[in-house]
């Protein structure tokens, strides 16, 4: 897949903490957490980010 041309700017909305090649590539790291059965890092506040977890399940109790 093709590298992002919007990387740069998606990196100032990015609030993910983990290191990774698709960091700033919305549509790869939206595919790679889709196949994993979760949700990016965005989706989350920077505290629940932090914890790594980013199951659907988790996204949810914190809906609660």
């Amino acid at each position: 897949m093709a590298n992002c041309g919007n990387a740069a700017d998606n990196l100032d909305n990015c609030n993910c903490t983990y290191d990774c090649s698709r960091k700033g590539n919305c549509c790869q790291c939206v595919l790679y957490h889709r196949n994993r059965g979760e949700l990016p890092a965005c989706y989350f506040p920077e505290t629940a980010e932090k914890t790594y977890d980013r199951s659907i399940a988790h996204f949810i109790r914190l809906q609660s």
